[in-house]
């Protein structure tokens, strides 16, 4: 009720601008940054001013593209193998049934926890792949080198494949959660449908998981490997960069049934926005500080390295307990104790669009009594442990992924408060001033609310 109201202030220019003009830009723009971030940390040592210049003065845009194929064979086998590999992984892994958020009409997604198997599956196969490759004189490395025809066809399959999943949500939608906006290119960039499903593999679970965090980690582990095919060592602030990244997928992986409950799960449509993101922009982003540090080493010496690597691990684990304090208040009803006391929680009450009412539990003790979004903040001190290794000089690419986290959890913050707000409003004044405090402001002693 509340989102539809919000929709129906805003006058007709802030919903061109936020519905058509915005999602236009980044459908025409992240594309051609991705192939121009690549290309600078290749071919231009890293330098976004030599890009600038070649961009000026050698060709354009075309230059970057005529370094790339979009027609190679190989690699289009290549993607294909991997991804009927990682359906095979999710059709045959056993793992426990486990259940995302009820959405307001009603449906709760079911799903199988078995992306850890899944992972540990993939990375061991890949490390019997290098073994068996390298015994016959060969490299998996060859994915490095063909990395930008790699990430110039996950483009256009991408692209295609967000159309499709347009197309399925209004003709064939897999549950009640779905609809049109009105408008083509909004529906293109944020999706049709909420939890998309194609002979029982569910999109997203595909998309963000199973493609993006995993090609993530891969790519992570073949850079690190030609660093040392080129260097013949693996320099400290590589294996620094590499190991913070590859632990804190792992721990993605380990915890992924409490993804299934966070925003980009249940309130993010599965269009542009979100799986291409997955599909394209992970890959390529989110792996830009070891993708730079391939042919730009930077040696940070013994102490540096101890210093990044013990702060990058602390803030890992405080990460992952405070991710665990939700969950397990939320498993156990707010029956425990957390950090020797019994929990302060909220329960708040929400309803459905058939006006059946439901009630959360809402942790408001150890580290979510400190902040809303307590988790966010070690999760960027961990980012930029790992970009820091990359050293204070003139370099800017290594530190674009930690910007960008930055900004995107800021907005997330935001966007998980007013989705709250919209949820809980109704129940009463004490629940909605929780959820505002919580964003910004720590301090229990501040929050008016009914505790248990």
């Amino acid at each position: 009720m509340a989102t539809k109201q919000l929709k129906q202030a805003e006058g007709p220019l802030v919903q061109f601008i936020n519905r058509t003009v915005i999602p236009l830009l980044l459908i025409l723009l992240v594309p051609q940054s991705v192939m121009y971030l690549w290309y600078a940390s290749v071919h231009c040592q890293g330098s976004l001013t030599e890009l600038a210049d070649r961009l000026t003065n050698r060709g354009g845009p075309a230059l970057v593209w005529a370094a790339v194929s979009v027609a190679n064979p190989a690699v289009y086998a290549a993607i294909l193998a991997f991804c009927a590999f990682q359906v095979l992984l999710m059709l045959l892994v056993p793992g426990r049934t486990c259940y995302g958020t009820e959405t307001p009409t009603g449906h709760v997604p079911e799903y199988k926890d078995n992306g850890f198997a899944c992972y540990l599956i993939t990375m061991a196969t890949f490390l019997a792949g290098t073994v068996y490759l390298k015994q016959r004189g060969l490299t998996p490395t060859v994915i490095y080198d063909y990395y930008g025809d790699f990430l110039a066809s996950m483009i256009l399959l991408s692209l295609a494949f967000c159309l499709l999943l347009c197309v399925k949500g209004v003709l064939a939608p897999t549950s009640t959660d779905h609809g049109r906006s009105g408008n083509y290119l909004f529906d293109y960039y944020w999706g049709t449908e909420l939890y998309p499903r194609i002979c029982g593999i569910d999109i997203k679970v595909f998309t963000n998981c199973r493609f993006g965090l995993t090609v993530w980690a891969l790519a992570v582990a073949v850079f690190a490997l030609k660093s040392y095919e080129l260097h013949g060592r693996v320099v400290d602030g590589m294996a620094v960069t590499a190991a913070l990244q590859l632990l804190y997928l792992t721990k993605f992986f380990w915890w992924e049934a409490g993804y299934y409950r966070t925003i980009d799960i249940i309130t993010d449509r599965a269009g542009f926005y979100i799986c291409w993101g997955c599909l394209c922009f992970v890959p390529s982003f989110y792996t830009l500080v070891s993708l730079f540090m391939v042919r730009q080493p930077e040696p940070v010496g013994p102490a540096w390295t101890a210093a990044l690597l013990g702060f990058g691990l602390a803030s890992l684990a405080v990460n992952y307990w405070s991710d665990w304090q939700k969950q397990a208040a939320r498993a156990a009803d707010g029956q425990l104790n957390i950090w020797g006391r019994p929990a302060r929680v909220i329960r708040a009450k929400y309803s459905l669009d058939n006006g059946q009412e439901r009630q959360s539990v809402l942790l408001a003790s150890g580290f979510w009594a400190v902040s809303r979004h307590f988790h966010y903040i070690p999760e960027l001190s961990l980012t930029l442990c790992w970009s820091a290794v990359c050293g204070t000089g003139c370099h800017i690419i290594p530190y674009m992924y930690f910007a960008f986290l930055s900004v995107l959890l800021f907005h997330r913050s935001f966007r998980d408060d007013k989705k709250c707000r919209d949820k809980y409003g109704s129940t009463g004044p004490s629940t909605a001033n929780w959820c505002r405090t919580r964003l910004c402001r720590s301090c229990s002693d501040s929050l008016q609310f009914t505790a248990s």
